[in-house]
């Protein structure tokens, strides 16, 4: 999960290399530091806690570096400290290292270290590489690398200097995502491309213990074997989406209010209004007959995985496919039954989730099929899948997913209604889908335009420590989205629940501390829902209803609600399979009206990252 970046070529290598760092912090920002070569000596910062703090402190130090490599952390092992930060260092100090990802035997590599006399001073799994590296330098730097490497378990991507080759970067690739961008007489390293985008969009991807020594002016790659090979270069894709906060206070609130537009990218061009179906220029038919399909098996993690939960009520409504969904960091330790016919599709924002690329390798290997759902081009997941699709949401820098969420749901609708016009779904019905997909840029701009009074109640319930989201149906994966936002950026304990389930146990935990957020935006089975707003009421329980407006009837719903509900905020009347996009809106600003009256860190909130791409 942390972010690594390195710069060798004309420019000023630290103003570059901490310009880099900036851009892959959604990675990470328990600690940052910098370190690179200067008249023939290994030089360092590193700071705990955000880049913004190393950038001061290197400026203060007039730190200065021919070529530099950098790190923005998430603790894994060890705490957030100065000597837990990256860089790590050999017992000579002569080289500096970088690292992410974990190295699973660093415990018996550290204790075979001392048993040579070598001592780590960190509690990281990282500094016991620089000391095998450092170990095995007789003058051959490559050759150490290569022979640390193969005493290496887990997954990880490496970059590192040392004083005796000023004018040089090794990286290193296994399991865990590593480019080198190549420009105009210099190169640049690093975990993600939208770091150096705006120098070059010429990279090589590293990967499978790959080992790249970076000149400069030239690359030298080498494979697990010590053999010399030779690898394309690649030309990134041009991306749409500006990364600056603009006029709002935070990335977060900015990319809420993006949703009327990444939606309507998502079905841009993507619509067949004839035949009322859905096409997708960018799937590879040849790989994948759709028409053969007798089986989904839907992998991903945290927001992803709701996503996919409700595409599950989805093409099983109405496609009629069978659908399995697994969170992917569980089914990798599975033995999956992949029988014929089944298409697996594969969910991630990022394309470098490390359960979920792990997930396709094991699908791959029981030879299945693998479809992506992604918002990354040339990402590791969109690199090993058969085929795939893009959110094309443009650029997500807050942790907290929100515009790719919307993205996901709309592409896999689309996805579902091409393979139901395939199947039995008439025209006249697909034509109707296709009306109110295209309706939901429109109906999220009503409820940003009213944003306002979510701000309103927000305020009155920002207070409260626990809440409960209920929905049925549709609004269940619904309800664990809703929840997953509040506990991310508010710090709340927060639950989501089928709310048929209240009644086998959490139902004691209802209270007037307890605030429940109902979601009553499915017509089909408001009744039901209303029955257990009703017992939370009679508990003294708050309730706070998102519910629809102008359907047919809505005039009784917003009696019933009247009489049970607090406070109700109400959203444009949709068919019930997309109803899960303006309610999820909705939450996106509950809960980010809640935190900004808490004061926490809404873009970083602590202990997160963007991209997890460790175990």
């Amino acid at each position: 999960m942390c972010g690594i970046f390195g710069y060798i070529g004309p420019k000023d290598a630290v103003k570059t290399t901490l310009a880099g760092l900036k851009k892959l912090e959604y990675r990470g920002y328990d600690s940052a530091g910098i370190a690179g070569v200067k008249n023939g000596q290994i030089l360092h910062c590193k700071e705990v806690g955000k880049v913004s703090i190393l950038e001061s402190r290197v400026e203060q130090s007039h730190l200065s570096l021919d070529i530099a490599i950098a790190q923005t952390r998430w603790a894994t092992h060890g705490k957030p400290s100065k000597v837990n930060a990256h860089p790590h260092f050999d017992q000579k100090q002569s080289l500096a290292l970088v690292h992410n990802g974990i190295i699973e035997n660093h415990s018996a590599l550290r204790k075979m270290l001392a048993e040579k006399g070598i001592e780590c001073i960190s509690q990281t799994d990282t500094e016991v590489v620089a000391h095998l590296i450092g170990l095995f330098y007789q003058g051959d730097l490559l050759k150490a690398v290569q022979k640390a490497v193969t005493l290496l378990k887990g997954a990880f991507a490496i970059a590192l200097v040392h004083c005796d080759f000023p004018d040089q970067i090794i990286a290193i690739a296994h399991q865990s995502t590593l480019l080198v961008g190549i420009g105009e007489n210099e190169a640049f390293i690093s975990s993600d491309s939208y770091a150096f985008a705006e120098h070059t969009r010429e990279v090589i991807y590293l990967e499978n213990s790959e080992i790249a020594v970076v000149h400069a002016n030239k690359v030298d790659i080498y494979d697990s074997t010590h053999a010399k090979i030779s690898k394309k270069i690649e030309k990134l894709p041009v991306t749409s989406g500006d990364s600056s906060k603009g006029h709002f206070d935070h990335y977060t609130l900015k990319e809420i209010h993006e949703q009327p537009q990444t939606i309507h990218r998502a079905l841009m061009s993507r619509i067949n209004e004839e035949f009322g179906t859905a096409e997708f220029e960018e799937l590879n038919s040849d790989t994948i007959d759709f028409t053969s399909i007798e089986r989904i098996l839907i992998v991903a993690c945290g927001t992803s995985w709701h996503a996919g939960c409700l595409a599950q009520y989805m093409f099983e409504d109405k496609a009629r496919i069978p659908v399995q969904v697994e969170i992917a960091s569980e089914f990798r330790y599975k033995n999956p039954v992949i029988l014929p016919n089944t298409l697996a599709i594969a969910i991630s924002q990022s394309g470098e989730t490390a359960d979920t690329v792990a997930a396709v390798r094991e699908l791959k290997a029981k030879g299945s099929k693998v479809l992506s759902i992604c918002n990354v081009q040339g990402s590791t997941l969109v690199r090993e899948s058969d085929t795939s699709i893009f959110l094309r949401a443009g650029p997500e820098i807050g942790v907290c997913s929100t515009k790719a969420f919307t993205s996901q749901v709309t592409v896999l609708a689309l996805l579902c209604l091409m393979m139901a016009r395939m199947r039995h779904m008439g025209k006249q019905e697909g034509q109707d889908f296709l009306y109110a997909l295209r309706s939901l840029p429109e109906n999220v701009q009503v409820i940003l335009d009213n944003s306002h009074q979510i701000e309103s109640i927000a305020k009155k319930y920002a207070s409260f420590q626990n809440f409960f989201f209920l929905g049925r149906h549709y609004m269940f994966p619904t309800c664990l989205e809703g929840a997953l936002k509040l506990k991310e950026i508010s710090y709340i304990n927060a639950n989501g629940y089928p709310a048929g389930e209240m009644k086998h146990g959490p139902i004691a935990l209802i209270n007037e501390e307890c605030p429940t957020v109902a979601l009553c935006a499915n017509q089909m089975t408001f009744e039901k829902l209303h029955s257990n707003l009703m017992e939370v009421k009679s508990r003294s329980g708050p309730i706070i209803a998102i519910a629809q407006k102008d359907c047919d009837h809505c005039s009784e719903d917003q009696d019933a609600l009247d009489d049970v509900a607090d406070d109700i905020v109400w959203v444009p009347a949709i068919t019930d399979a997309l109803a899960p996009i303006p309610t999820a809106v909705v939450m996106q600003l509950l809960a980010y009206y809640i935190a900004k009256e808490r004061g926490t860190d809404i873009d970083q909130p602590r202990n997160l990252a963007k991209s997890v791409t460790v175990e």
